[in-house]
């Protein structure tokens, strides 16, 4: 029997060379990292990492939407804050964010993932990039091989140029950014809060990062 050709191996090894390697330099800065081969594994992964009758908050994050980790969790048992749900009323969503903070999981993803380790992000509110910081003990971060950068300056331009556009594109928000214009015209600020992790901060108690060889996110 012909072995049916794929055509799309060698980017796969390649994307999987890469996110490995990323996993080494983030244990070597600290943090507990594991490789997931597809979002199935990396789904596993997370649910592993919760312990029984936790509370979970989430961060705005379409990576976290894909592996359908707010409804999994809240099958399981555990009490999430989740601003995203749709069935809230604003203040409803309010108050979820407020709850993120004092949370004893926060699950979310990052803009862009450096090779030697570092989480970059920027944010409108601050609420995800407060909460990956400080406040629940344990931080999740779950991040797809299309968000792997060489460096900063490679993911500020990942995140003006693509991620900030899109997701603003998915929040109906009209900022010039999506019309190629600099972010200097942007008024008033979107981009308003900017981080890079370069290690576990001192106030949790673990921070995981998955790093998955599929897309996910934007």
């Amino acid at each position: 029997m012909t072995q049916k050709h794929d055509a799309y191996a060698p980017e796969r090894q390649f994307n999987q060379k890469r996110a490995l390697d990323c996993v080494e330099a983030l244990k070597k800065n600290g943090f507990a990292a594991y490789f997931a081969e597809t979002k199935e594994e990396a789904k596993k992964l997370v649910m592993s990492e919760i312990p029984e009758n936790a509370t979970v908050g989430f961060g705005g994050s379409v990576t976290v939407r894909d592996l359908g980790l707010p409804q999994a969790l809240q099958e399981a048992g555990h009490t999430t804050f989740d601003h995203w749900d749709p069935s809230k009323t604003p203040a409803e969503r309010a108050e979820a964010r407020d709850a993120q903070v004092t949370a004893d999981i926060f699950v979310s993803s990052s803009n862009a993932l450096t090779d030697t380790g570092a989480l970059v992000n920027i944010d409108g509110s601050g609420n995800r990039v407060g909460s990956m910081i400080f406040g629940p003990k344990v931080s999740i971060v779950i991040c797809g091989y299309n968000k792997l950068v060489a460096g900063i300056p490679e993911a500020m331009e990942r995140i003006h140029k693509y991620a900030a556009p899109v997701n603003f594109k998915r929040l109906n928000l009209d900022t010039p950014c999506q019309k190629g214009t600099d972010c200097s015209q942007c008024r008033p600020k979107t981009c308003r809060v900017t981080t890079i992790i370069e290690a576990p901060p001192g106030a949790k108690t673990k921070f995981v990062v998955i790093v998955v060889n599929e897309k996910l996110g934007f």
